[in-house]
């Protein structure tokens, strides 16, 4: 067929033939040109939708966040306002809240370290409010006093140190006490409760000096420990102030108030001894026990601790246990802080220069 043929046989003009075919590629281009604008055009869109969409989305977030920061905010004043509720008493009388003591928070997961410190501070406040501080039992040589610790077992320094000067002016020595009537060594000391076992403690304690050691008391711990009715407690009082060798006193109040500050959760007394004996130099063991037993004697009673009265207060995890008010704690306070007679009938000098008055004799009063 030639370019100006048809199949009906009629002719047609090749450059008519040809301009079809021209238009139709030119609107199938233009058609396809059409496709591809709007193609972008819709890509455009799309384009600007994802990018408003990213634009809200980091807006939402931000909000977010914002709204969880002050959250952790309100959230952080909320604890901060509880702590500060709890760090007052909220027994004493609104009226005198200014005259109350405050009182640290203390960590309920405190470290080694931060106990460390806390427990030397409070040895550190002790010995500026006992400066004179010292063994409460009246002695005159190492013999003396580790009778008189043993006796002390169950009963007061007080009751110990008013009994004490018949029982030496009748045996002053390990010798004469180890050959005394038992039934007489009974009713000296009879005011000391459970007066049987004492006398045959401090009969076979002055025996085993006299037949052990010369008439003279041992100045080693494994030495002391044999005597009949010495213990550790007693080893170290003697220790510590007849020989000057570090010791801690573990007696009854030392327990309690070493609980009550949480520096041990231990409750046997050798347990004790090595874990307080770890919070402090070797140095001031001996101290440290006069501090604590002054303390528990005075202020950090057992039954009712005179907390409004307490100079540590702030150190202490167990305040509030006791009187909180300043003015009914000041009437708890016993011995030279409530002016009262001390212990010891014959006192430090130190002791009575600071307002401390000696016991009164047996019978006296």
């Amino acid at each position: 067929m030639t370019p100006g043929s048809t199949a009906a046989g009629k002719t047609v003009p090749a450059k008519a033939a040809s301009g079809g075919t021209a238009a139709k590629k030119a609107a199938s281009a233009k058609a396809t040109s059409g496709e591809a604008a709007a193609g972008k055009a819709a890509a455009k869109t799309a384009g600007a939708t994802r990018a408003a969409g990213k634009a809200v989305a980091k807006k939402t977030a931000g909000k977010t966040v914002a709204k969880k920061t002050a959250g952790k905010t309100v959230a952080k004043k909320a604890v901060g306002k509880t702590a500060a509720k709890q760090a007052v008493p909220v027994s004493a009388p609104a009226k005198k809240a200014a005259s109350v003591r405050p009182v640290a928070a203390l960590p309920r997961n405190e470290s080694h370290t931060a106990l460390v410190r806390r427990a030397r501070r409070i040895n550190r406040e002790l010995a500026e409010v006992y400066p004179y501080a010292h063994p409460e039992l009246d002695f005159e040589n190492p013999f003396q006093l580790v009778v008189a610790t043993v006796l002390s077992a169950q009963t007061t320094d007080l009751r110990v140190n008013q009994t004490t000067p018949a029982l030496f002016a009748r045996y002053p020595t390990p010798e004469d006490l180890a050959e005394a009537n038992p039934e007489e060594v009974e009713e000296i000391l009879r005011p000391t409760g459970f007066f049987r076992a004492k006398t045959k403690s401090v009969i076979g304690l002055s025996r085993a000096l006299r037949d052990e050691f010369g008439g003279e008391v041992p100045g080693r711990l494994e030495d002391l420990v044999k005597l009949p009715g010495v213990g550790r407690k007693t080893a170290f009082v003697v220790l510590g102030n007849a020989f000057g060798r570090p010791g801690i006193t573990v007696d009854t109040h030392f327990q309690r108030l070493v609980r009550r500050w949480q520096w041990t959760a231990e409750t046997d007394p050798d347990k004790i001894e090595k874990a307080v004996g770890g919070l402090f130099p070797k140095s001031e063991w001996t101290m440290l026990s006069h501090h604590v037993i002054f303390h528990g004697r005075r202020i950090c009673h057992a039954r009712k601790p005179a907390c409004g009265a307490c100079p540590i207060a702030p150190l202490c995890p167990a305040y509030g246990e006791g009187e909180t008010d300043p003015e009914k704690a000041k009437k708890l306070l016993k011995y030279e802080k409530g002016g009262f007679p001390g212990q010891r009938l014959n006192p430090p000098q130190a002791y009575l220069d600071a307002g401390g008055r000696p016991a009164p004799p047996l019978g006296a009063g």
